[in-house]
């Protein structure tokens, strides 16, 4: 994060994580994983990609978290560097 990266409020991170809920349980783990490591460090920019992930469908969503499908695959315009930074942090190992 960027010291300029201004962080993203608590009223904004709650309206995400009920946008993240997903029907798949596979992606639900990806998403509370997520939320549990980084929503305090959470940046408004992340956040706003993270909402864009979530206009995925669950199976293209599980896709490229998985890496069977790019983001170029499944939704060209996606295929962003801060899009890709939040699909890296969504991958991260325990």
């Amino acid at each position: 994060m960027h010291v300029t990266e201004a962080l993203i409020d608590e009223r904004a991170l709650s309206k995400l994580q009920w946008r993240c809920r997903r029907g798949l349980l596979e992606n639900d783990l990806f998403i509370e994983r997520f939320f549990q490591r980084f929503s305090a460090t959470l940046t408004a920019k992340q956040g706003d990609a993270l909402g864009e992930l979530m206009s995925l469908s669950d199976n293209d969503l599980l896709d490229v978290q998985l890496a069977r499908k790019t983001l170029a695959q499944v939704e060209p315009h996606l295929d962003r560097d801060d899009v890709q930074e939040v699909l890296s942090m969504l991958r991260e190992p325990l």
